[in-house]
């Protein structure tokens, strides 16, 4: 059983760590561990029509935002790593900082000093040198930035096709291959 933990903070796009728990659920072999962070919750409540209930139930095990003595608070919890969909600045920050004052950043930075993936689905824009500076350093810690960029080869006919390939591409870096993800010079058209 490969376990992964998906942070879900308040960053607009709420939608990006839906869409990890939906591809992720029916997946064999696959047990996700998530924290979402109750400006996400809020977050939620203007960006989809789902429930915070129905959010939670998309995942194998959930885990209190504050509860710094969770499983996933612990080097020893074998995962393959984290997705943090959408990761919000101050999340970015407490990474890049290893200031550890909620379970995301906590579980975060376990991973990192155990040198599992994290992939931090960064949301924000503009930026200014200081966002820059914490995206160098998160990155000197061992996380992987990517913002989540639509990719138009794919030729998305919709925003929730841009939504599934960029968290499919993001899924791609734990080495879990999704077939609704198109790839570059593979067939786009429809037949």
């Amino acid at each position: 059983m490969q376990r992964i933990i998906i942070g879900i903070t308040g960053a607009s796009g709420v939608i990006y760590g839906i869409r990890a728990l939906q591809l992720l659920r029916d997946l064999p072999g696959i047990e996700t561990h998530v924290v979402i962070s109750p400006a996400a919750l809020r977050t939620a409540l203007h960006e989809v029509d789902m429930p915070a209930s129905e959010i939670q139930a998309l995942c194998d095990h959930e885990y209190k935002h504050k509860d710094i003595g969770a499983a996933i608070a612990s080097g020893s919890f074998r995962t393959a790593g984290m997705l943090v969909a959408p990761c919000s600045i101050k999340t970015l920050s407490g990474i890049a900082h290893c200031y550890d004052n909620d379970l995301i950043v906590r579980a975060a930075d376990v991973c990192l000093k155990e040198r599992r993936r994290v992939v931090l689905m960064l949301r924000e824009t503009p930026l200014h040198a200081g966002h820059i500076a914490l995206m160098d350093q998160a990155t000197r810690n061992g996380a992987i930035i990517m913002p989540p960029v639509p990719a138009f080869y794919s030729k998305p006919r919709s925003l929730d096709e841009m939504v599934t390939q960029s968290v499919g591409r993001a899924l791609d870096l734990f080495d879990i291959h999704l077939p609704v993800v198109r790839r570059w010079t593979e067939d786009t058209t429809e037949d």
